[in-house]
């Protein structure tokens, strides 16, 4: 190659650098929420271990999934009276999360036999805070900062757990069988505090994810008194029929934020979605088709960037990844973005697609699957 055809060789090189260089830039300029406000509900086959985790969390990577909200059952892990809590049925998921760069969020929920108010009641509320407290202190112990799942596994990129979601929907009847919920809960929520506090003085505490008339629910919390300072997040399930609902209920919580001091506390979104449902289950209105899913998967996602600054949302999670679409008169098993077949494969539903694109759009990764996994991976 003469001179000057290496010389014009270098300079195409670099012109080439310098566009993709651009690209890159544009990309991350483009991105219209910050790392880790998209995530999806982790339960289902996932949670259960009936598909690899491996593999799903690379799929939740290559679909613009930067966060996962897992449900850390006590049940599972403390089944005995006296006995330690074991972790080994979450340890597998936190792994592939950390692995894939994917943010962790438990919700630590589900009294044993042994601790419940109303043994063999699986929405029974713990008879009382003190065995509750232990189980949060002790997963905070094993994958907080100072973890013994980090020491053990010191070939897994170290991604701690900051935040830890206290019971789940306890205004509802098969949450927390009680009507009288409030104030037990506010109990509950302080002994899981000062635990988890205990083991990481950095530990972020995300409330119980409210459903239904959730903001009625927010304001019955804050009327306990020392309520506000027990939580750092605030939680909701928006789930309607209508994807323009959610901004109404997230607009009602976040009033009822303000109006009691919690003005500059963030927001999360811990379960929304659509079950691909209609005509296979009988349900309480928002369920639909499998198209009706997939289109209320991008309209929602472009809602909740665009209400994301007004309402300070930290992060939303689709409920959920992946479930059997069978099985059940419930609509939740249809939930899912991804179908677990009878034959144990797996396959993906329109809304994955849809998710995916516009998830991808979101974080500022353009060119689809070609940039997304160098997108995923932004920190």
């Amino acid at each position: 190659m003469s001179a000057p055809s290496r010389r014009a060789a270098r300079i195409l090189v670099a012109l080439v650098a310098a566009s993709l260089s651009c690209l890159i830039a544009a990309d991350a300029a483009s991105a219209r929420v910050p790392f880790g406000f998209v995530g999806v509900m982790a339960d289902g086959p996932i949670a259960a271990t009936a598909v690899d985790p491996a593999t799903e969390t690379a799929a939740m990577v290559t679909s613009g999934v930067e966060g996962m909200r897992v449900v850390f059952h006590w049940a599972d892990a403390q089944p005995s009276r006296g006995a330690a809590p074991t972790f080994d049925r979450f340890d597998p998921l936190v792994r592939n999360a950390a692995v894939r760069g994917i943010t962790v969020l438990p919700v630590l929920t589900t009294a044993p036999a042994w601790a419940a108010k109303y043994p063999g009641d699986f929405a029974s509320p713990p008879a009382g805070t003190a065995d509750y407290a232990e189980f949060v202190r002790a997963a905070v112990q094993r994958y907080g900062p100072e973890g013994s799942f980090w020491a053990e596994n010191t070939a897994v990129p170290r991604r701690p757990i900051r935040a830890w979601q206290i019971w789940n929907e306890p205004n509802l009847r098969s949450s927390w069988s009680d009507r009288a919920w409030t104030r037990p809960y506010v109990a509950l929520l302080r002994a899981a505090r000062r635990a988890a506090k205990g083991a990481d003085p950095n530990a972020r505490i995300v409330l119980a994810g409210l459903a239904n008339f959730s903001w009625r629910s927010l304001a019955a919390i804050y009327r306990v008194d020392g309520s506000r300072r027990l939580f750092d997040r605030v939680a909701i399930h928006p789930y309607t029929a209508e994807v323009a609902g959610i901004g109404t209920i997230l607009r009602r919580a976040r009033r009822a934020m303000n109006r009691n001091g919690d003005r500059r506390k963030r927001l999360l979104v811990t379960e929304f979605g659509w079950p691909s449902a209609r005509g296979k289950a009988v349900g309480f209105g928002i369920e639909t088709t499998e198209r009706g899913q997939a289109r209320k998967a991008t309209d929602a996602l472009r809602l909740l960037a665009r209400e994301r600054r007004s309402l300070r949302l930290e992060a939303v999670y689709w409920h959920d990844w992946i479930n059997t679409d069978r099985g059940s008169d419930s609509i939740w098993p249809y939930s899912g973005l991804r179908r677990y077949e009878t034959d144990g494969s797996v396959t993906s539903k329109p809304a994955l697609r849809s998710f995916r694109r516009t998830a991808l759009r979101l974080e500022g990764c353009r060119r689809k699957a070609a940039v997304a996994t160098r997108c995923a991976r932004r920190r």
